[in-house]
């Protein structure tokens, strides 16, 4: 996987400049997320959330947590205890508020943390869930091996993240939309150049479908499963750690 960088001027490296992305794009990130979804980025989390009822987790982990959407919808689960990290101060204080203005945080914890070096004990939560957040690790391999590491055995690991479609018209009008009218508005409404650039290019040098399910495989991940969504857009990668 080729690394994507948001800002190409700059010398510093992935972690810190999409930190740094995130901070500029915070008080704008949901008004965004909704308008160029359409919406459907609300579906698609509830889906993924869905997965785990299973389950029932009462210990949860939301990796790139942002401004806390992921770690809110898991509240239909009923958990005992979400934490949420993320590397962008800016994303963290915002999902902070939200947080707050439900009354939920005694059952949400948000922090500032790093994917690649979580400061969990191993074998500590039973889900782990990161929603539009694995293209934006440094190091894939080293973050979803964190993961495993801190996921108790049998504990399942939940991944939202975008996708290519395949198939023609679709293939073809999502491409135009990502290069031409997403960039152009996200850059006026966000008033960062380059985030909405880096969005549609972080997600076309992404090893999604069936090369992350490898990614899994490799790294020994069991009871692996990619579910296509909305044509293909986005996707759900399920997996869990060997017991």
């Amino acid at each position: 996987m080729n690394t994507v960088l948001p800002y190409k001027d700059q010398d510093s490296g992935k972690k810190e400049q999409v930190a740094q992305m995130f901070n500029n794009i915070a008080p704008r990130y949901d008004f965004l997320n909704r308008v160029l979804s359409i919406g459907i980025d609300i579906y698609w989390r509830r889906r993924a959330i869905g997965l785990l009822r299973v389950t029932k987790p009462k210990l949860m982990l939301d990796i790139a947590t942002g401004t806390g959407d992921f770690a809110l919808e898991a509240m239909r689960l009923k958990p005992e205890k979400v934490i949420g990290i993320d590397i962008s101060k800016g994303m963290i204080e915002y999902g902070i508020r939200k947080v707050q203005k439900k009354n939920l945080q005694n059952t949400i914890e948000l922090r500032i943390g790093d994917s690649e070096k979580l400061d969990f004990a191993d074998n500590t939560f039973d889900a782990v869930t990161v929603s539009f957040g694995v293209r934006n690790f440094e190091n894939l391999k080293q973050g979803l091996s964190e993961i495993k590491r801190v996921l108790k055995p049998n504990g399942t690991l939940i991944v939202l993240e975008f996708s290519q479609p395949e198939s023609s018209p679709f293939k073809e009008i999502y491409n135009f939309y990502f290069k031409n009218i997403l960039p152009k508005f996200g850059k006026v409404v966000s008033k960062d150049s380059a985030a909405y650039t880096y969005l549609p290019e972080s997600v076309k040098s992404f090893p999604y479908g069936a090369a992350f399910i490898q990614i899994l495989k490799e790294l020994d991940y069991e009871k692996t499963q990619c579910i296509p969504l909305t044509f293909g857009i986005s996707s759900i990668y399920k997996a869990q750690k060997p017991s």
